[in-house]
């Protein structure tokens, strides 16, 4: 530890992004490097200096390595090459200048990738309350993914009991907890993934009524009709793409359809087209986009939900845990070839 003008200066290990992405992004489109940080804040500001414990790698993360991101991506800044990237993240205030924060305070938002972080937008940052489950939960189940999970599935497919759902990208940091929430209600669930093990985990671990892995299936309309045969109530979408298109031929007549996400086309230079649309006429099916951080004002709401559900062990969560900064960059780019086994965060320090 050093000092600079009598204030205490330490090492601050980073993850920066090396240029703008086309494609696929790969390791080498980011960096390892170490930099500086003063353990203070800066007179006059409203700033926090946190000391960062968890991050969360997230699949919206990759349209924020190109340099169309700022035309279309309004509710996060895209990254800057030569910079940190940024993300979500559970850390622990160091130092504080603002008045709703204070030294020794947990929080978790959108932080750098990064040992340090000063934070100047504290608009979405929420201090942690509740310290009787797994800190790394505020990057996923008690994070953005689980509001994710239930401002779509809640607010905007407006569930009944004994409806039919389906949900792709089933076994990811959303996906695995729609799935319980819609079995909560008493819903008829349905997942796909990737892999066997996914699949697996789908009936075996979250309770899905049933689950395919969607690479077997030659014909995913047929798939659909075999485990829908009277069509499908709400579809929870994180994939988009030929998955979306089988699905509009499944809904049924006001079927809901929540776009949460579709990982299936953030890397293409081209999106696919979908050719199905017009079910949404013939059939008045409700389709709607949305954004978390619409719904954020319900996070003390969210909480009476979803940790009595922990705490009684009627919800399961499975993390796909990376040690170490270094690791970030592998951790990250797994999620677009299925490396991940559930909710992939990186550790930077343990609290």
């Amino acid at each position: 530890m050093a000092s600079v003008d009598g204030e205490k200066v330490v090492s601050n290990k980073q993850v920066i992004l090396r240029d703008y992405v086309s494609g696929f992004p790969k390791e080498s489109d980011m960096y390892v490097t170490t930099g500086t940080v003063k353990l203070k804040v800066p007179q006059g500001s409203n700033a926090l200096l946190v000391k960062n414990l968890y991050l969360s790698c997230d699949p919206y993360m990759c349209n924020l390595l190109r340099p169309t991101a700022s035309t279309w991506v309004t509710y996060v800044a895209p990254f800057k090459p030569g910079s940190p990237i940024i993300g979500h993240g559970v850390a622990k205030v160091l130092d504080s200048a603002h008045p709703d924060f204070k030294k020794g305070d947990l929080v978790w938002g959108m932080t750098g990738w990064e040992e340090y972080s000063l934070i100047t937008e504290t608009d979405i940052l929420f201090k942690i309350q509740h310290t009787d489950v797994p800190l790394s939960y505020y990057t996923g189940i008690l994070g953005m993914p689980g509001m994710s999970a239930y401002a779509g599935f809640y607010e905007v497919c407006s569930p009944k009991k004994g409806e039919y759902v389906f949900i792709s990208a089933a076994s990811g940091a959303v996906g695995q907890l729609v799935g319980q929430f819609a079995k909560l209600l008493g819903c008829f669930v349905v997942g796909s993934a990737g892999s066997k093990e996914k699949v697996d985990l789908l009936k075996n671990k979250f309770g899905f009524d049933e689950a395919f892995n969607y690479k077997e299936e030659p014909d995913l309309d047929a798939a659909l009709k075999r485990y829908f045969p009277e069509g499908i109530d709400i579809y929870f979408e994180n994939v988009g793409g030929k998955t979306l298109d089988a699905v509009l031929l499944n809904m049924r007549i006001h079927g809901r359809i929540a776009a949460c996400g579709m990982i299936s086309q953030y890397n293409l230079d081209e999106p696919e087209g979908v050719k199905n649309l017009m079910t949404l006429i013939y059939k008045r099916v409700y389709m709607q986009g949305f954004v978390v951080s619409d719904y954020y004002h319900l996070y003390p709401k969210f909480l009476e939900t979803v940790l009595p559900y922990i705490k009684e062990e009627k919800i399961v969560y499975l993390e796909d845990i990376a040690e170490g900064l270094e690791s970030g960059p592998a951790a990250l780019v797994g999620l677009f070839s299925g490396r991940n086994v559930g909710k992939r965060l990186v550790v930077v320090a343990r609290e």
